[in-house]
């Protein structure tokens, strides 16, 4: 399986008892839908814990906002929290990692998102009447 998202917070290397390492994240899947018969549209994220366990290197790229394709296989963990109530997290075992755009850092500026781009420039078009022609 595939998916493409961006990592929530900084990677964690984690060391275990065998001396082994595992990289942890999380991953930031945003989806957009327009129901039937509504005016507005819905916002869903869906947040995805990754484990990779192949090399503990790539760790110092995987910084919040990163945008990466993962592949690998997900899973579901199940439990019951100390209110008593069943909850459930998405996993994600991760086989290979493709990063597609790094996440900014405090010194650069904000980018503007898309409905910001189309406003400034639906704002900046002129229109010059038909007869005013410089040829």
């Amino acid at each position: 399986m595939e998916i493409t998202g961006r990592i929530t917070k900084d990677a964690v290397v984690n060391q275990l008892k065998d001396e082994r390492q595992v990289i942890n994240f999380t991953v930031a899947i945003n989806d957009y839908y327009k129901p039937k018969n509504s005016l507005e549209g819905k916002r869903k994220t869906t947040f995805i814990n990754c484990s990779y366990w192949l090399t503990s290197k790539i760790a110092q790229r995987l910084t919040k906002g990163t945008l990466v394709e993962l592949s690998g296989r997900i899973g579901v963990n199940a439990y019951v929290d100390l209110q008593g109530e069943a909850r459930a997290t998405l996993t994600f075992h991760v086989n290979s990692i493709k990063i597609h755009g790094f996440g900014k850092s405090a010194s650069e500026t904000s980018v503007p998102t898309y409905n910001e781009v189309r406003n400034s420039l639906a704002a900046s078009r002129i229109t010059e009447p038909a007869d005013d022609l410089p040829f």
